[in-house]
């Protein structure tokens, strides 16, 4: 009994160890085979997920695609048409000789009026627009401000020609923007010339303007030639953000404009009283400054604007001297000149008071300087 025992409990240990090794390798098997199926089902999800990714990627690169031929050709023939009838070739007879420029029509509160440069009709006897049909009329100049180079005419002219374009805020303008000139250059009438704006918050001076800068100028690449002048500057949407108005001598792709901010601050004074009387005036000449400036002057900052000279009897006289650096400007940041002539043409009024931070020597300093009314050029 003793040996039989022994030997049934050998066999069934037996067959216990092989239903367990059995179970393993069974268990294992069922495990490959869904871990394989979850693998391969995962594998399927990630190729499907490549595919949408692949779809999406290719639609975004056509919708790029058409964007961007959409403003490189079909945007500017649009804008081309929608806005040539409101441009004019603006001519002018002086003393000595015919000048002619460009310029665009306004609509100021139900009446047609025609912008355009100073410059364009400075000194003239009579003048004369012509429309993108081919009519000429006379014209008379209406208002005039040469410290921003703008000039606005009246036309005798039926209601019919007059086809207003839209002025907007010049002040979101980035560096970058891309940007349309049409005009009359050397009078090839209608004109239209792209580029970029190149530069914001730029000065430029003019005979005109009796040595004052004009301010916050626009620089673009746009080309400019002579007869654009007082054509409109227009962003993609066809809107006036400048007035072209001048070039550098000998220079390739630098031309400057009139900001629009400048038309919508003064177009009501020119229209009713003929002229502005808004710029604000310290009485001062001075310099930017710079590190060997600095070092010269013994001062301990190397931006801002140094004052050269103070105008006797000026808004300054007696508040600021020789070689003050004005670093601010009611607490913003001066850089420079035209960071100064641009601070105040955009944000004083003659008459306000303006705090100038002040470097002299080695002490810093707040001076308060009652603004004046700038002198006839």
């Amino acid at each position: 009994m003793t040996v039989s025992s022994e030997h049934g409990f050998r066999v069934s240990s037996a067959v216990l160890l092989l239903i367990f090794f059995s179970g393993l390798i069974a268990g294992g098997i069922l495990t490959y085979y869904i871990a394989s199926q979850q693998i391969n089902g995962l594998r399927n999800d990630i190729s499907d997920l490549r595919s949408r990714v692949s779809t999406l990627w290719g639609f975004q690169n056509v919708t790029n695609q058409y964007i961007t031929v959409y403003q490189n050709a079909t945007a500017l023939t649009d804008i081309y048409e929608q806005v040539k009838d409101s441009v004019v070739l603006v001519r002018g007879i002086t003393s000595t000789e015919i000048v002619q420029g460009s310029g665009f029509v306004y609509d100021f509160s139900g009446t047609p009026v025609v912008i355009t440069n100073y410059h364009v009709v400075q000194g003239t006897l009579n003048v004369s627009v012509t429309f993108s049909d081919g009519d000429g009329y006379a014209a008379t100049v209406n208002g005039t401000d040469p410290y921003v180079d703008l000039a606005t005419l009246i036309v005798d002219a039926p209601q019919s020609e007059f086809k207003p374009l839209q002025v907007v805020n010049s002040s979101t303008l980035r560096v970058g923007d891309p940007v349309i000139a049409i005009g009359n250059p050397y009078g090839l009438v209608g004109s239209m010339t792209t580029g970029v704006i190149s530069a914001l918050g730029r000065t430029i001076t003019e005979d005109i303007t009796g040595g004052f800068a004009i301010a916050n100028i626009i620089q673009t690449s746009t080309p400019i030639n002579p007869g654009n002048s007082g054509g409109p500057l227009l962003n993609y949407d066809g809107k006036v953000i400048g007035v072209t108005a001048a070039i550098v001598a000998d220079s390739q792709g630098l031309g400057f404009a009139i900001p629009s901010n400048a038309i919508l601050r003064e177009i009501y004074a020119l229209v009713t009283y003929g002229t502005y009387t808004g710029h604000s005036y310290l009485g001062l000449n001075g310099t930017d400054m710079d590190y060997d400036l600095s070092l010269e002057l013994g001062v301990n900052v190397t931006y801002g604007w140094a004052v050269v000279n103070v105008v006797p009897g000026g808004p300054s006289d007696g508040k600021l001297m020789t070689d003050d650096v004005i670093t601010d400007m009611n607490m913003t940041r001066i850089k420079n000149g035209d960071d100064l002539a641009s601070y105040l043409e955009e944000h004083t009024l003659p008459g306000e008071n303006l705090v100038l931070t002040i470097v002299r020597g080695l002490q810093t300093q707040n001076v308060t300087v009652t603004l004046g009314t700038r002198p006839s050029p």
